[in-house]
């Protein structure tokens, strides 16, 4: 979006600062005003910073404050103090703000490499939806990015959650969870580049005809997102790497799958079973895992 001046004449031909013209500054000069006018007009996000904490302690548009020196602390590698910022003072924030600081928390635990954190948040981001209590009740809500609006499904942000999930236990070495998260997501709602990270899970376990028929759908173009040229190449990387991996050493311990807690499958299975009804029975991987875990037992 193009940068308007933030200069304009007066009736009497001198200049006059309208800092709200410039694109997400907010006009007035409360303390939230001047940090936004320091983080985007000035650029100076120290100063920012310090704006924020004040318009926070002075009641003054909390929510928006918190958010935005989240973000500039994160810009700055200050996540750590960011994730404790939103955790003091998220109490203060509406509730319809409590969505979006939940992803903020996300991004940043996965910033600064709190696996476990996050894979906790992502897990009551999903309770949430199957106690109906995303999207204030409707089917859609109204998503932002990069300036643009677009509507997102609960389905659709049922399978990102998943996917983000799926990512977190990839990072903990976790394959077998992952491709259990993976494979639901797909069921909710495929796409490629969810096919290329499932694909990988079965390449870490050694299941090489599994993972070629799953990349096998992007290359074909069988998925949406599969003509996304990043998708494609990952894909094709994929599949010559199954021409030379090696199985990873076998494990005398069953690897734990981490979905059990809270009922977290039994929520996973109600979803599934309404937005894929015409599936027969339990998900094959549940069968795969109860048959992997009898062998280890033997």
């Amino acid at each position: 979006m193009e940068e308007r001046s933030s200069m304009k004449m007066s009736p009497g031909g001198k200049e006059k600062n309208l800092f709200h013209v410039v694109d997400k500054v907010c006009p007035g000069d409360d303390h939230y005003a001047r940090a936004k006018h320091a983080q985007i007009v000035e650029k100076n996000p120290e100063a920012a910073i310090v704006l924020f904490w004040k318009a926070i302690n002075a009641g003054d548009r909390v929510d928006s404050a918190l958010k935005d020196m989240a973000v500039v602390m994160k810009q700055l590698d200050r996540t750590e103090e960011a994730i404790e910022a939103i955790k003091s003072f998220r109490g203060l924030c509406p509730k319809q703000a409590q969505e979006s600081l939940d992803n903020l928390l996300i991004d940043l635990y996965k910033k600064c490499g709190k696996v476990d954190e996050e894979i906790k948040l992502l897990k009551q981001k999903l309770r949430l939806i199957y106690q109906g209590e995303v999207f204030n009740g409707k089917l859609t809500k109204i998503a932002r990015s990069r300036g643009k609006k677009f509507q997102v499904s609960i389905k659709q942000e049922t399978a990102r959650i998943l996917g983000n999930l799926g990512w977190a236990y990839i990072q903990k070495a976790n394959f077998l969870a992952a491709e259990v998260v993976y494979r639901k997501a797909q069921m909710i709602y495929p796409d490629a580049n969810k096919a290329c990270n499932l694909g990988l899970c079965l390449m870490k376990q050694a299941r090489h005809e599994e993972a070629r028929s799953v990349l096998e759908q992007v290359l074909q173009g069988k998925l949406p997102g599969a003509g996304d040229i990043k998708s494609r190449n990952r894909a094709e990387d994929l599949w010559r790497e199954l021409g030379s991996w090696e199985p990873p050493p076998l494990s005398s311990n069953p690897p734990s799958l981490g979905l059990e807690d809270d009922d977290f499958a039994d929520g996973l299975e109600r979803l599934i079973n309404e937005w894929a009804p015409n599936r027969s029975g339990r998900l094959p991987i549940f069968e795969e895992i109860s048959r992997f875990r009898d062998q280890l037992d033997c």
